[in-house]
């Protein structure tokens, strides 16, 4: 009878769960749902956390603190709204006066009518009268739909374009074509964030023994466990740089193992490399695919691959495809967030990366090679087959 590995998780992990559940203000058995780990784990390592926090902190002051947070949140989120009102005004400009005027009464409890009718380049007599005409069959149909689609977007974190939205209708069980949800998210504005050029760096110049490229771009795996790929890349904050480590299993494309620092060093990769390990458990004769820079080549790196039984495949000299998959999820995370926020500090930025990872990605965001599954279900929908 097998026994049942138990799970093992990094002190990064740790720090950042407790900070995900302080500065989110989200419950902990929410939170603790969301990166898949039992409440009472979370309940503990808060607790440990707490009591080495500075002892110079009154809880008076730390909840003045939180006070004054939400505060400035529900300020900036209230500034945020009436932002985006004025930037997609004129996006609906170039729509039909019904499109203007189905914009200005879902947004009337929140803006005055004439501020919107100006801002949107109709008359409020005009807007007035539409109100009190009957509206078509059609039209409800697509308002609702719209309603959904939107929804669906904000939880995407606006990443979905038209092929993931109308997935995800026809996995609710809406009828509907493709063409029409992308006629109704042009029609609202509505689009996924666009790709922002970036490149990959990698210290090649060593003189530690490289391995061949065993993996050959066979990038379908046919079992979790089978293949991991591993990368940097690197972030901007005002500090300076933060440099990102990864492992992403080919089968599901999941991260399984991930370290952030402000040097890339080979402790960045092993840190990665280690809760890869912890998490996973992988059998001996796993391949580990990287690209032949020195925080995978170093000696101590080969030497852990070594002692677990994983195998090395590296990437050719200056052959950024033949770590396709790696690639493609730095470009997806800078797509999606990175280059959408402005880091003050590398804390600010290691936490935001960590809830991208461990709650977006892995367990939410559908991934068209899956099937429009997210890595979680996809592994958990093979285990039950």
């Amino acid at each position: 009878m097998s026994t049942k590995t138990r799970r093992q998780y990094t002190e990064e992990f740790k720090t950042e769960a407790v900070r995900l559940v302080r500065d989110s203000a989200r419950p902990v058995a929410q939170v603790a749902r969301d990166l898949g780990i039992a409440d009472h784990l979370l309940y503990r390592w808060r607790a440990e956390q707490q009591q080495t926090e500075s002892r110079g902190h009154t809880r008076q002051a730390m909840r003045a603190e939180q006070e004054e947070l939400v505060r400035l949140r529900r300020e900036n989120a209230t500034l945020k709204q009436e932002r985006d009102f004025l930037k997609r005004a004129a996006a609906f400009l170039r729509e039909g006066v019904a499109m203007r005027y189905r914009v200005i009464q879902e947004h009337d409890r929140r803006y005055p009518i004439r501020l919107m009718c100006r801002a949107l380049a109709v008359s409020a007599a005009g807007y007035y009268a539409w109100r009190i005409r009957p509206e078509s069959a059609r039209s409800v149909s697509d308002r609702t739909t719209l309603s959904v689609i939107r929804v669906i977007h904000r939880e995407s974190r606006e990443t979905y374009g038209s092929p993931r939205i109308w997935k995800a209708l026809v996995t609710q069980g809406h009828r509907i074509g493709e063409h029409r949800v992308a006629r109704l998210m042009r029609q609202d504005g509505i689009r996924a964030k666009t790709v922002t050029k970036w490149r990959a760096t990698t210290q090649s110049q060593h003189r530690f023994p490289v391995a061949a490229n065993t993996l050959e771009r066979a990038f379908t795996v046919e079992a979790p466990n089978r293949v991991w790929a591993g990368d940097i890349t690197y972030v901007w904050t005002l500090e300076g740089w933060l440099y990102l480590a990864v492992l992403l299993d080919l089968y599901s494309r999941r991260v399984v193992g991930w370290a952030m620092s402000q040097r890339i060093t080979v402790e960045l990769t092993e840190q990665a490399l280690t809760m890869a390990l912890a998490k996973r458990a992988p059998t001996a004769g796993l391949l580990h695919h990287s690209d032949r820079g020195s925080q995978y080549a170093a000696t101590s790196y080969q030497r852990v691959l070594d002692e677990y039984g994983l195998i090395p495949s590296m990437s050719r000299k200056g052959n950024c495809w033949d770590n396709a998959c790696v690639e493609s999820f730095f470009g997806t995370l800078k797509r999606e967030l990175v280059y959408q926020r402005q880091y003050a500090t590398r804390s600010e930025a290691t936490q935001d990366i960590f809830e991208y990872i461990e709650v977006f990605y892995n367990r939410q965001r559908r991934h068209s090679t899956l099937g429009y599954h997210s890595p979680a279900e996809y592994e958990a929908r093979a285990a039950v087959a």
